[in-house]
């Protein structure tokens, strides 16, 4: 293995990784009683890095964001830690609408196996989107966008984060795996209309684009709610190949993450001793972009 290509990975080993697809209700204190059972399912099952999915403890919704909005520090967060602690786990638990001062945020916390909180994400992309016809939503509206990359330490390796929308930008997943991540996890809620097209087509682009395995779990899907989850949670492995995956039914999904894999996809295909920097350098330093996405150089 080439100097470069291990300098890409920090000390890694293999881990079973469990995506909990919940199904999740109008009623919180349900929603967090069955996260809690369904994390220590998972480690039962052998689980070492359990995820759940995006507003877990809440209907997702703008509407619905400031009614379950809660501190940091809070029963959602209390709950987390405890399950992670119980499980003996790293917990990765999903997202729920934190509210900070005066502004709304899509949190992820994670928790190690003694239960302590090793990291936190907001939602650095909101889901601002209008297709006519099909379906309109503004997370603007009612949250607050994070300003931060985040990736968390555990016994196994490096994990980078990020929340659903946040998949569409493959810095971020690029980042992670530049500063060593062996996997990407996004807890993720997209909808009918983006599910069928985009889910597992993104989870495969991240993981084939910086050759690390690439997770992300769904709620299940609920019609009768006003908001309709594709589901779907899928493992996908640094080749671009999916390894484990769902429907849209309330399940745990599983899969052993093996770091050699990471390191033997880039010993056969070197991307990270090709890369062009002394031509391509960094877009953000050297493009200004105005409020249409359009780009112009300094």
């Amino acid at each position: 293995m080439s100097t470069a290509a291990q300098t890409m990975l920090s000390p890694a080993s293999p881990f079973k990784l469990a995506l909990v697809q919940l199904a999740v209700t109008a009623e919180k204190t349900h929603n967090l009683k069955h996260a809690h059972d369904k994390i220590l399912e998972a480690g039962r099952n052998g689980a070492n890095v359990v995820v759940l999915p995006e507003c877990f403890n809440s209907p997702y919704g703008t509407n619905y964001f400031p009614e379950y909005a809660e501190p940091l520090q809070g029963p959602t967060t209390t709950m987390l830690s405890q399950a992670a602690k119980e499980a003996g786990v790293y917990l990765i638990g999903g997202s729920f609408p934190e509210k900070k001062d005066d502004i709304i945020l899509n949190t992820l916390t994670a928790y190690d196996p003694q239960g302590n909180m090793i990291g936190t994400h907001h939602k650095v992309h909101l889901f601002d989107i209008d297709i006519p016809g099909k379906i309109t939503f503004k997370e603007s509206d009612t949250l607050t966008a994070g300003a931060s990359l985040t990736q968390i330490e555990t016994e196994y390796g490096k994990i980078g984060l990020g929340i659903c929308y946040d998949m569409r930008f493959p810095e971020m997943a690029t980042v992670a795996a530049r500063k060593g991540c062996v996997a990407m996890i996004y807890p993720g809620a997209f909808n009918m209309t983006t599910g069928p097209l985009h889910w597992e087509l993104l989870q495969r682009a991240r993981a084939v684009d910086n050759q690390m395995y690439v997770a992300a779990c769904s709620p299940a899907r609920d019609t009768s709610a006003n908001y309709h989850a594709w589901g779907h949670s899928t493992i996908v492995d640094p080749k671009g190949v999916v390894i484990a995956t769902s429907d849209e039914n309330e399940t745990i999904v599983y899969a052993d993450v093996d770091p050699e894999q990471v390191q033997s996809t880039r010993e056969f295909i070197p991307l990270y001793n090709q890369r062009r920097f002394d031509i391509y350098g960094d877009v953000a330093e050297t493009v200004n972009v105005d409020s249409q996405g359009n780009g112009r150089k300094k």
